[in-house]
């Protein structure tokens, strides 16, 4: 019997033989786990003197700490963040606009800014603009993150079925308006983990500032790592376990938050009205839309020569 129309059940040989590769992956794992445990180990990463660096004070919240790296780490990962998701909505919007003058430049500048390595885009930025590690490192994710957060956008809003564009352009919305109102807010809603996702994605990526001399985490804890191994190191490999507690601390609790919005975002609303007393889900247009459609006085014209908005 078929469990999806994309794909048959398995039967019980193919159950069989799941569970038997599970169990060797599983045993391969541990058996390398343990290898690599035995291998720090022997190396000294389990010694008490290798970890006594932190419990200085001056190494967590002196004036190159590492809390002033995960600092500056939060904040570039923060403005990025905010500014990739403006920069997705325009490319969006633009990207789905009915004049090809103005969707085929934003494809060739989409794709580029996709094909282009992040880190390359931030050498691009600190030479040619002499921005400053800092500012080469934001508008490098800003830009990158953006294409694709645009392009989720616009994949969200071509799902969408035809007649909520027509419905849109029925009640006398401008195809931006159409866009702005009735589109973009469902594309939002839906391609929410995805784009959720990609800002963990871009908050690991703000590590390759490190390369172009960001005060991060990363290059704050390899000067630390350089500066107690002259009063009798080693400590890199120490410096390394911590930091990584600290992404992986960050990234799992953003990873939960991100499970817990799409839970509830993916949850069916009952009991909702719209503002004519419909049903939340028989019309999911905007409120303006639906305010416009229950006040006929408040229909606006169709502004003339407008070549935003995607097409049906």
């Amino acid at each position: 019997m078929s469990g999806s129309v994309l794909f048959d059940a398995p039967g019980p040989n193919a159950i069989r033989r799941s569970r038997l590769l599970s169990i060797v992956f599983a045993v391969v794992a541990v058996v390398a786990l343990g290898i690599a445990v035995y291998q720090l180990w022997l190396g000294g990463a389990f010694y008490q003197d290798r970890w006594d660096i932190f419990q200085d004070p001056a190494l967590w919240f002196g004036a190159r700490g590492l809390m002033v790296g995960l600092g500056t780490t939060l904040s570039i990962a923060g403005i990025a963040a905010v500014g990739a998701m403006i920069l997705g909505v325009v490319f969006a919007i633009l990207r789905n606009a009915y004049s090809p003058w103005v969707r085929v430049p934003t494809t060739v500048v989409l794709e580029f800014f996709r094909g282009m390595p992040v880190l390359l885009m931030m050498l691009f930025i600190l030479i040619v603009f002499s921005t400053g590690a800092y500012w080469a490192v934001v508008w490098a994710l800003v830009v990158y993150n953006g294409a694709i957060i645009g392009e989720a956008l616009r994949a969200g809003m071509k799902s969408l079925p035809k007649g909520q564009r027509e419905s849109g352009l029925a009640i006398g919305l401008t195809p931006l308006r159409t866009t702005l109102e009735i589109e973009l807010p469902q594309a939002l809603r839906i391609m929410m983990p995805i784009i959720l996702a990609q800002l963990i994605v871009l908050l690991k990526d703000t590590s390759l500032g490190y390369i172009v001399g960001s005060p991060e985490i990363i290059r704050i804890g390899r000067q630390l790592v350089d500066f107690y191994d002259r009063q009798g190191g080693p400590y890199a490999l120490s410096m390394f376990f911590v930091m990584l507690a600290i992404f992986l601390g960050i990234n799992l609790t953003l990873s939960a938050i991100v499970r817990q919005l799409t839970k509830r975002m993916s949850r069916p609303r009952r009991g909702g009205r719209n503002l004519d007393g419909t049903p939340t889900a028989a019309i999911p247009l905007s409120t303006r839309a639906l305010r416009e459609i229950k006040d006929p006085q408040a229909e606006t014209t169709r502004l003339p020569g407008s070549g935003l908005g995607g097409q049906g």
